[in-house]
């Protein structure tokens, strides 16, 4: 797929894909929706002492990014679970001129499929392949303490936000594990609900969306 160069809001930069019509990002921001959401709501919030993270969506690697850059300043140990169904070049990610441009490039040129220690306190494991057939494979056996769910937006892929694929992170997530994503609709708080998570209406981002959800196993 074609993916073009946007700036945002906050002044770092997104990528904009024509054919889905679908940024990375939230224009309003992307550094900015990116920690709010998934650090400050998610893996700063989670009462484990040695959180494993599962991302559903690595995309452009600024979460994966923002939880090494908190591993590291809180020199609390964290394992990283990344998947990936369509992975992005460095050469794709590396206009977006982050800082810290080299450790996200450690984390885009790091081998598949194994365990990468980055840092003392940051251990990641990219996988590339389809989430709903992974979360399948897995499910039944508690390995999560903290969801970032960050697919493209439910009416871009619906099939990410199936009944299906929140029932199999609900049984790979361990009690009080924590999901948390951008999208408040209606219908994927009363999805989860069904499924078991306890939700809550969280405020948005500075300047972005109005208000994101968190649900706790």
């Amino acid at each position: 797929m074609l993916r073009i160069f946007e700036p945002t809001a906050d002044g770092s930069g997104t990528l904009y894909v024509p054919q889905l019509d679908e940024h990375y990002h939230s224009v309003k921001g992307a550094l900015t929706e990116s920690k709010h959401i998934f650090i400050d709501m998610g893996l700063q919030a989670t009462e484990a002492a040695h959180p494993h993270v599962l991302e559903v969506g690595l995309g452009t690697g600024l979460n994966a990014l923002l939880a090494w850059q908190w591993a590291d300043a809180q020199q609390c140990p964290v394992h990283y679970t990344a998947l990936e169904r369509y992975p992005l070049s460095w050469q794709e990610v590396s206009q977006l001129q982050y800082a810290h441009a080299a450790e996200l490039e450690q984390i885009h040129t790091a081998p598949w499929e194994v365990d990468v220690v980055l840092s003392p306190y940051f251990t990641i494991k990219k996988v590339e392949c389809d989430a709903t057939s992974y979360l399948q494979q897995q499910a039944g056996t508690p390995l999560f303490d903290v969801v970032f769910f960050d697919a493209f937006a439910p009416e871009k892929q619906p099939e990410l936000w199936s009944e299906t694929i929140f029932q199999s992170l609900y049984q790979t997530m361990h009690p009080g594990g924590l999901l948390t994503t951008y999208c408040a609709k209606g219908c994927i708080r009363r999805l989860l609900q069904s499924i078991g998570f306890v939700m809550e209406r969280l405020p948005g981002p500075p300047g972005g969306k109005r208000e994101m959800l968190r649900g706790r196993k």
